[in-house]
């Protein structure tokens, strides 16, 4: 019988992950020699010690079905730009953005259970701890997202080497191959300006009281008079909507045009409205904090452990 005491041991000595030491204590039969050997072998205690170094480097990768009507986005991240550019960190990526785009799974713990698509003997996570045991670094994949529609398309876009990735999913009644051309410039327009919301109606009442909050803070420390300050604040409100919405945006590829006037003209164009229903937009590592190190306080602490 395998007890919580025994995979806890198991644990604490290769610090591989507890659904994998109660597996190695399963399949050797409760002997702990043979099960470290075991995650030795399969690289997970390698791995685990590499779990809690800092992966906020890595790419964003797409997938797009042919017809664009479905597709995938993930973040896989490493530990150095150089793991990044390895064709095999490279080929998990596009894999694994490639599984997204025909997934069921709606979190990423459930994701990484699935069989692998260059492997049904393992799964997504089996897949990436091979890799960290190969290429000596951590890894994680952090997010994804998965977009389908009948009427319309979705397009794609990569900015940077993967440092940026975009879809865009627009509705249309029309079948037309200026709806691509669209959505590739809605893609580039995610890219550079990064909205936050597709229209004013998708913000967040508590987004906007934050903004009003801070607007009239801002009014009174400037001296305004009560009477006008809401009206001030009002005023830069819509400001914030024309920075946050996408379509209330100016076109960075003709700021003289907004992107609801853009496509406004473009529907016209294929006969039938065109509605941005969704977008995606990842940026490699953004939010994870990295870890700065002070290599003066690191060798006094050496010393001092010495």
């Amino acid at each position: 019988m395998i007890t919580a005491q025994s995979v806890k041991e198991l644990r604490e000595k290769t610090g591989a992950g507890m659904m994998d030491c109660k597996k190695a204590l399963t399949e050797t039969n409760g002997d702990m020699d043979k099960a470290i050997e075991l995650l030795r072998e399969k690289g997970l205690a390698a791995a685990a010690k590499k779990a809690g170094r800092v992966a906020a480097e890595g790419i964003v990768e797409t997938f797009i079905t042919e017809d664009h009507k479905n597709a995938g986005i993930v973040e896989l991240n490493c530990e150095t730009d150089f793991v990044a550019a390895n064709e095999e960190f490279k080929t998990l990526a596009s894999n694994v953005a490639k599984m997204a785009a025909s997934t069921n799974s709606s979190t990423i713990e459930e994701f990484l259970e699935e069989k692998y698509i260059a492997d049904n003997s393992i799964s997504i996570k089996d897949a990436v701890t091979a890799l960290i045991a190969k290429l000596g670094e951590n890894m994680n994949l952090r997010r994804f997202e998965k977009f389908a529609i009948d009427n319309g398309v979705i397009q794609s876009y990569i900015h940077g080497n993967g440092r940026i990735g975009v879809l865009v999913e627009l509705a249309c009644d029309s079948e037309s191959p200026v709806l691509l051309e669209v959505a590739k410039d809605l893609c580039m327009q995610v890219a550079a300006a990064n909205p936050l919301f597709i229209g004013r109606e998708d913000v967040d009442h508590e987004s906007l009281d934050k903004e009003r909050e801070i607007y009239r803070v801002q009014a009174l420390n400037e001296g305004k008079p009560e009477k006008i300050v809401d009206k001030m604040v009002e005023g830069r409100i819509q400001k914030y909507y024309k920075e946050v919405c996408l379509v209330d945006q100016l076109w960075v590829k003709n700021p003289d045009m907004s992107i609801t006037k853009y496509l406004q003209e473009k529907s016209k164009e294929v006969g039938s409205p065109i509605k941005v229903t969704r977008f995606a937009r990842f940026e490699k590592g953004e939010g994870i904090e990295k870890k700065e190190e002070d290599f003066a306080e690191e060798v006094a602490r050496q010393m001092q452990s010495k």
